[in-house]
């Protein structure tokens, strides 16, 4: 397999931290950072500096930490927004303005080519003061084509590095954005990259087809979190690209630790079926898995934990078998007889038909009622 031309862009500190509710201290940013370059993402989006002084201070101090990671800074197309964000020492800055007829009706009220040029002297404003520029068209999945395709090829004009394109609501399926993307990359001379929300579910698959049809830069959030439904989640992307894509390059076995920071961090709770770093997502409880995964683990798990830091769990209940049993038994030190094990196997049957958990305590208890009964 030919490995995939890409590179992730990480915006957890900027759109993720647009969540509802959702604020980083500057040292919960930082430590974010830290481990996002650990794990080998190449561009961090720290934040966007003309929100406040205080953000200004978090991406200043995120791009003088000396990361291997190259650090962003988020702006609208306006010169004073530009100069903060150079003044924080990034190294790129991605300007952005509405394109789609809806968006820049409801924002500026003036034709959306007015629009256009003046975004494109504030190009020429940070490329005359040596940031890279990229360049991100908001709304650009509702933009008519042919307009869209004129804006990049301006803003490559002026210098531009990158030419970003958001599905600002969420609103393609992968179909459509493999015909988009690929007619886009076609006509730019400059690399493009992929920029999805969540909002009907489809941001990492929308994210993969695009790079599968030549975008170059993704963008991803950990957890997937960020505003309304969330954006492309970092820890499921990048499991897709190294069994996928054939990227190898990222160390994914930080991953369940950055979402469980991430999770502390954010207040947002993890869904326990989460993809990836979920509680539930190396767990097993069906007799017939079980046996299975204890003669081959690949017969149930597409990848293995330890690839994302990560561990495989047995849970008892009503469809636990006899080999499951033995083996969690095994592990706590426990010698039965063959029918002991079968009279504790119905007794955790039963117990967990009355929707409770089988703890290590009530295992514990069971096979103790086990013990005595067949004595």
């Amino acid at each position: 397999m030919k490995p995939w031309n890409i590179e992730i862009c990480d915006v957890t500190l900027r759109d993720g931290e647009q969540t509802p509710g959702v604020s980083f201290s500057c040292q919960e940013k930082v430590e974010i950072a830290r481990m996002l370059d650990t794990i080998g993402i190449e561009l961090i989006e720290a934040g966007f500096p003309a929100v406040s002084p205080n953000e200004k201070q978090c991406v200043k101090a995120i791009a003088n930490l000396g990361l291997d990671a190259r650090v962003c800074g988020f702006a609208r197309a306006r010169e004073p927004d530009v100069a903060t964000a150079i003044d924080c020492d990034v190294d790129m800055v991605s300007i952005f303005i509405p394109t789609s007829e809806l968006h820049v009706r409801l924002k500026f009220k003036k034709p959306r080519e007015q629009v256009l040029e003046d975004a494109l002297g504030v190009i020429d404003f940070a490329t005359d003061h040596g940031v890279q520029v990229r360049f991100a068209a908001e709304d650009a999945s509702r933009t008519d084509l042919p307009f869209l395709k004129e804006v990049y090829r301006r803003a490559s004009e002026h210098g531009a590095v990158l030419l970003s394109f958001a599905d600002t609501v969420g609103c393609l399926i992968p179909t459509e954005m493999q015909r988009i993307m690929t007619e886009l990359v076609a006509s730019a001379d400059k690399p493009l990259c992929a920029h999805c929300h969540n909002d009907m579910g489809c941001a990492v698959a929308n994210t993969i087809t695009a790079a599968q049809a030549g975008a170059f830069q993704l963008h991803t959030t950990v957890n997937g979190i960020g505003e309304r439904a969330g954006n492309a989640s970092l820890e499921e992307l990048l499991v897709a690209l190294r069994m996928k894509g054939g990227i190898e390059r990222y160390d994914l076995s930080h991953l369940t630790e950055l979402s469980r920071m991430v999770e502390k961090f954010s207040g947002i709770t993890l869904p326990r079926n989460k993809p990836v770093t979920g509680e539930l997502a190396f767990s097993h409880e069906s007799g017939i898995h079980i046996a299975a995964i204890l003669e081959d683990p690949t017969s149930y798990e597409y990848f293995p934990p330890d690839m994302v830091g990560s561990e495989r769990k047995f849970i008892l209940g009503k469809h636990t078998g006899k080999k499951a049993l033995e083996h969690v038994m095994g592990s706590l030190g426990c010698e039965l007889t063959d029918k002991q094990v079968c009279r504790v196997l119905d007794l955790v049957k039963d117990h967990s038909e009355h929707k409770c958990n089988v703890t290590p305590d009530v295992l514990k208890k069971l096979i103790r009622k086990a013990q005595q009964e067949n004595a």
